[in-house]
């Protein structure tokens, strides 16, 4: 990026910019005239002067103006115009005036849109230009740099200097030609008033810019101090595992409290500055019409000026402050924005990028095979201690490599060295007589895998994850519509890509398989192998089946729930369960599913925001059931108060009766006191809302507080019939309501199976119901379906929502899925345990034959199935091929130390 603000905008958009000018210039005789009717409306109609010496008539719309008398008083005559009375004349001129306005409005409204374009392209483009900087930052810039600063540099810190782009060029010629008309129509008016308008001018604009400089000098600490506290915040949620193990929560919020003092100090003195600014422009400002009243009264009764001239003049300086005043702004923006950017170019400086290749999409592909050179090969470690020291090495591939070393850092390094990631390295390292260094991104996306002892996971499905490496171009076109067109049109317009995400990205052609159910089949077949398979079956037990997407397995899943029932019920397990029933009140299901009698698919209806919805409420009204809800909400708070008072946090009661949480046992005690413990409605809306969220998990067999009645069941069965019809009469389609014969397509697949709820009443009831569930969904091989289903499990920021031997085994068939050339495996197995890291290494191994397969092994006695070993000896010194296989019998080969 350019380092001069105004040079980056100016390149970008020197197009837009000079479009925007002829425009702004256009628009200065329609302004210039907006000023001068007022007085000529005083003047010649309100006064009469166009009709004096006994004329009857006056032109109207004659063009043209005179210079001042200290200019010589010569009139430019463009149109002689029409012969009017003077109520024609006076409501003609208005009529003209108002004109004007919306001619000059209309105006505005161009420019401002424009401008507001032009910024938010330039806005656009300059966030896709950062983000590609940051796509290639150097491994020593990723291990000091912040994801959180980064990602605030991008998102909020480019924010201002966008909202300044379209005004950089256009603002000060735009307010300046305003100005200066004002100025010069006050010159032409009077010479002495418009000097003395001047004069304060200057006054402003000299001395307003000088006290600002101390603003820039804050607002760049507030910058630093803004993106070091995002920053830390960060970094204590990423490790709040930490916090809790060693109760450092108190030295946490004191730090933070600490960095909050800062940026208040900072803030408050940046405000004072500012207000003391203000005043004093705004005081300058107020200077100005005090002259214009007194002498331009005082010129006015001497006759050297007209009453219509006085108006004109007033009503022109009523324009004058508002542009000076953004002018000035425009130049304390513009310091603090060159601010900004300097300090976003330092962050994604060029010392800290690796280069720019500029072939990274070409389409050039070549296989990765044939001799592995390695030559006069030297890596140190961040700290400067030498971990390989002029090694040399000769394999052919395609092969089976296994990587032990004695310190696992240099098996480590070369792994990375041989995947192409980034390290600082002597020597060379070549492929078929090629440098590995040279190799376009483009070929090593696709030739090469790298599985990393921290598998890298984005937010999204399990497939997306796995599929990830399938994602390296378009492989269709978008549909040719006028959403394509535009979207292009801008893409272009910001220097964006091209590409839609809407087109198909997966190549299953390199993947080696002709449609995604095969590859869905492929992929739950490795993971079973694996150990994963248990897993996404429970996911897929936990995830829902679009019925429109997949009919026939909805369909199958919907009979299954019939064997289910009938299973039940024929082996007289029917207590086990108590089923949906639109006419009857499910015990084992909260208040809220009981009303709802279905799933919401908004978070304005889960939890206890449900009690916030209009239509929720209206039910509730609808049915009396508000005040009963309130009262039953009283007694749950009432005995949660007494049972936890007293009790530490943490008690196992807390989880069974969870309707309160230890923080919030204070605030319905003070309820409780309001309410006088009667049970009546609560002083305020909030109270009787937090009363009645109360009632919303409350199941009976479970809290056993004896709350429920027959007419309480009764009313809420009522209820369950109001909210159904009042959501249906809004158009509501945030619920998916329950139907006996339908699958309800927002329930999990587990709730559509059971369509009820385990009676908790019954010992091992969720057991038993579990295990006949999977002998029904065997039975009608539904099993593979739902297991397809839970590749649709959301993983989380990073894969937290997975353990850890499940986001190594996404990250491994992420990389096996992709069939490179070459694939390390670096450490990635280790998550799976000494127990499963054979089975894994054995899917390893066979997913990669005829192919290149570098691991590195902590333990050597797993490396007798590879076809070469190297062992890197000596510490941080030596580099020794320890073994090879060729034929299946172990070779010794010649060392190759360290000169």
């Amino acid at each position: 990026m350019n380092r001069s603000l105004f040079r980056y905008i100016w390149r970008h958009s020197k197009r837009d910019q000079l479009l925007i000018f002829a425009v702004v210039l256009a628009s200065l005789p329609f302004y210039y005239m907006s000023l001068d009717l007022p007085r000529r409306i005083v003047n010649e109609a309100i006064q009469g002067r166009a009709f004096e010496q006994g004329r009857q008539t006056a032109k109207f719309l004659d063009i043209g103006f005179s210079l001042p008398s200290w200019l010589g008083g010569h009139r430019f005559q463009f149109f002689e115009g029409i012969d009017v009375g003077r109520l024609h004349l006076l409501f003609g001129l208005s009529f003209l005036f108002l004109f004007f306005v919306l001619i000059n409005g209309g105006f505005k409204y161009w420019i401002n849109v424009s401008k507001g374009a032009l910024g938010e392209r330039m806005l656009r483009r300059m966030r896709f230009e950062l983000f590609s900087l940051a796509l290639r930052f150097t491994p020593e810039t990723l291990r000091t740099v912040k994801s959180s600063e980064a990602a605030t540099i991008i998102k909020d810190e480019v924010e201002p200097i966008g909202g300044f782009i379209g005004d950089a060029f256009v603002q000060p010629m735009f307010l300046g030609t305003q100005a200066a008309t004002a100025l010069l129509f006050i010159l032409m008016q009077s010479v002495w008033l418009g000097l003395t308008a001047a004069a304060v001018v200057g006054v402003q604009f000299i001395i307003i810019p000088r006290m600002r400089r101390e603003l820039l000098r804050l607002g760049r600490m507030r910058q630093i101090a803004s993106r070091r506290l995002a920053g830390r915040v960060s970094e204590v949620i990423d490790g709040m595992e930490a916090v809790h193990v060693h109760n450092t929560a108190r030295w946490e919020r004191a730090e933070i409290a600490h960095r909050l003092y800062e940026l208040f100090d900072i803030r408050f003195r940046i405000y004072k500055r500012k207000f003391i600014v203000k005043f004093l422009n705004n005081l300058l400002a107020q200077l100005t019409p005090f002259f214009f009243y007194a002498f331009g009264g005082y010129f006015a009764l001497q006759g050297r000026l007209d009453i219509g001239q006085l108006v004109a003049v007033i009503a022109a300086y009523r324009e004058l402050p508002p542009p000076l005043k953004e002018l000035i702004d425009w130049d304390q923006q513009r310091l603090d924005v060159q601010v900004k950017y300097d300090q976003v170019v330092a962050y994604f400086s060029a010392e800290k990028l690796l280069p720019e290749h500029a072939d990274d999409h070409t389409g050039e592909d070549v296989e990765l095979v044939g001799a592995l050179e390695v030559k006069d090969l030297s890596i140190n470690d961040p700290h400067g201690g030498i971990l390989i020291s002029r090694a040399s090495l000769h394999l052919d591939l395609p092969a089976h490599v296994a990587l032990t070393a004695e310190s696992g850092a240099a098996a480590s390094m070369f792994a990375r060295l041989i995947a192409r990631r980034p390290i600082e390295f002597s020597g060379e390292v070549q492929i078929s007589g090629r440098d590995l260094s040279d190799l376009p991104a483009s070929v090593v996306g696709r030739r090469i895998a790298y599985a990393g002892v921290e598998p890298i996971l984005f937010p999204g499905s399990i497939r997306d994850n796995i599929l990830y490496g399938l994602r390296q171009q378009p492989l269709t076109e978008a549909e040719k519509g006028e959403l394509d067109r535009r979207r292009r049109f801008e893409a272009g317009r910001t220097g964006n890509p091209s590409d839609s995400i809407e087109v198909e990205w997966i190549d299953l052609q390199r993947a080696g398989f002709g449609t995604r159910e095969e590859l869905d089949e492929r992929i739950i077949q490795l993971l079973g192998r694996m150990g994963l398979v248990d897993d996404l079956y429970r996911f897929g037990l936990g995830g829902a089946i679009d019925p429109e997407s997949h009919p026939d397995l909805a369909e199958r899943l919907l009979e299954a729930r019939g064997r289910f029932h009938e299973r039940l019920s024929g082996e007289g397990l029917s207590e086990l369960v108590e089923f949906f029933d639109p006419e009857r009140y499910n015990l084992h299901a909260t208040v809220a599913e009981n009303l709802l009698f279905g799933v919401p698919t908004s978070q304005s209806l889960m939890g206890r925001a449900l009690v916030g919805d209009l239509h929720f409420r209206q039910a509730l009204d609808r049915a009396d059931l508000s005040a009963d809800l309130v009262r039953m909400g009283a007694r749950i708070a009432e005995t949660m108060v007494d049972i936890f008072r007293g009790l530490p946090l943490g008690h196992p009661l807390f989880d069974q009766f969870s309707f309160v949480h230890a923080d919030e046992l204070g605030e319905f005690e003070a309820i409780l006191k309001r309410l006088g413990k009667s049970g009546r409605a609560g002083e305020t809306v909030e109270d009787r809302e937090r009363l009645l969220a109360l009632t919303l998990p409350y199941i009976e067999p479970r809290h056993r507080l004896g709350l429920l009645d027959e007419g309480m069941i009764e009313r809420l069965l009522a209820g369950r019939v109001q909210v159904r019809e009042i959501f249906g009469r809004h158009g509501r389609d945030d619920i998916r309501f329950y139907e006996p014969d339908t699958l309800n397509p927002a329930a999990t697949d587990r709730d559509n199976l059971l369509f009820g709820r385990v009676n908790e009443r019954v010992a091992d009831a969720r057991e038993r119901v579990r295990l006949i569930g999977a002998e029904i969904i065997d039975e009608m091989a539904l099993r593979g379906g739902i297991e397809r289903v839970g590749l649709d499990h959301q993983v989380g920021p990073a894969g937290r929502l997975l353990t850890s031997p499940q986001r190594a085994g996404v990250n491994l068939l992420r990389c096996l899925v992709k069939k490179p050339d070459i694939l390390v495996v670096d450490g990635a197995l280790a998550p799976f345990g000494e127990g499963r890291i054979g089975a894994v290494l054995d899917i390893v191994l066979e997913e990669t034959r005829e192919r290149t397969l570098l691991a590195v092994l902590s333990n050597a006695q797993r490396s007798e199935h590879f076809d070469a070993v190297i062992q890197f000896r000596g510490g941080a010194a030596d580099v020794n091929v320890a073994a090879a296989r060729a034929a299946g019998q172990p070779e010794e080969l010649p060392q190759a130390a360290a000169e």
